[in-house]
This record gives structure tokens, C-alpha cells and sequence, in this order.
């Protein structure tokens, strides 16, 4: 089974040069913890609930503070076209609950979480995924 065949497709962004408080807005909007950071259609990082709290809040930095300050840059993805096992342990080899997913010109086309895997009938891949997520907590 594919990525393409599980992801959460339509993922709202948001550009770097927005506000950590409309992020904030967005994500309290559609209920999630972190945001897709996109330039010129292209994925350049993720901004979290944690990075506005601890990089912003704590720091004291305003609400008008651009989200290229706080995100976090560099994060990993994988392709829609790879295959829902391989992407399941990539997951829990490094502890991530979601992954940005790209199609191979590398433009953000969905988002796989730990859910969408345990929704499928591949039952292995979901424990993967959890038994790598678990052990964050240890």
C-alpha cells in the first residue's frame, strides 16, 4: 500500500513571513498542533505549538513575530509513491507522529500521521509506528 493511499491531503500552510499569532490562529482553527511552513510551493519547515511556545512565549517575543523565527527548519518528509511499511518504520526510527509528504518534483502534496497509518488494514505498520513513538516518552 501506498502513502498516496493513506496521507491527508488539502494541508493547510502557512508562509514564514506570517505571524506566530495567526499560526497560532490557524492551528487552534483546524485543532492541530503543528503547521506546514511553505515558500514558493515548497516545504521549508514546520512550526509547532511547543516551537511557539518555548522558541516565542518564553522568550517573550510578540505575536507579530514572524514564524521563520520560531519554525523549525530542515524536516524530514517522505514521497507519496513509497510504501506504507517503509514509511511506518522511517516514523518510528525517528519518533515523528506526522510526516509532510511530497511528491518527487519535492512539492508538499499531503501530510501522513500516525493515524491515517493505524487506519489501515496493515496492522504491522501501525504498531511500528507506535512502539518508535513510545519510546520518546521514556
Amino acid at each position: 500500500m501506498k502513502i498516496s493511499e493513506v496521507m491527508t491531503k488539502d494541508v493547510l500552510t502557512a508562509k514564514p513571513s506570517q505571524t506566530i499569532q495567526e499560526a497560532a490562529n490557524m492551528m487552534a482553527r483546524i485543532d492541530s498542533g503543528a503547521i506546514m511552513v511553505e515558500e514558493q510551493e515548497r516545504l521549508i519547515g514546520m512550526i509547532t505549538d511547543r516551537d511557539i511556545a518555548i522558541r516565542a512565549v518564553a522568550e517573550g517575543l510578540p505575536g507579530k513575530t514572524p514564524i521563520s523565527k520560531v519554525m523549525t527548519g530542515g524536516i524530514r518528509y517522505c514521497f507519496e509513491d513509497e510504501d506504507i511499511e517503509h514509511v511506518a518504520k522511517n516514523m518510528a526510527d525517528v519518533q515523528l507522529r506526522r510526516l509532510p509528504v511530497l511528491n518527487r518534483d519535492k512539492r508538499l502534496v499531503g501530510v501522513v500521521s500516525l493515524g491515517n497509518i493505524a487506519s489501515t488494514r496493515s496492522q504491522s505498520a501501525a504498531a511500528t509506528v507506535l512502539r518508535g513513538v513510545a519510546q520518546a516518552h521514556h
